[in-house]
């Protein structure tokens, strides 16, 4: 096999593993904002409620 070729073969593949990483980057942080996205539509809770008033986000209490 020739040298040129060998060089260039180990190069595209290394180039392949590349993209390769960037796409798994990607596509995790896309799940992570969708993750966020149904968690805001289905009330979930909030990392932080510093910025709330007394009493909001809290369990109501309908049984009286």
């Amino acid at each position: 096999m020739d040298v040129v070729a060998l060089v260039g073969s180990l190069l595209a593949a290394k180039a392949g593993n590349t993209q390769m990483q960037v796409a798994a980057s990607i596509i995790k942080s896309n799940v992570d904002a969708e993750k966020f996205a149904v968690q805001t539509l289905l009330g979930g809770q909030t990392s932080s409620s510093a910025n709330l008033g007394p009493g909001v986000g809290g369990n109501l209490d309908i049984t009286a």
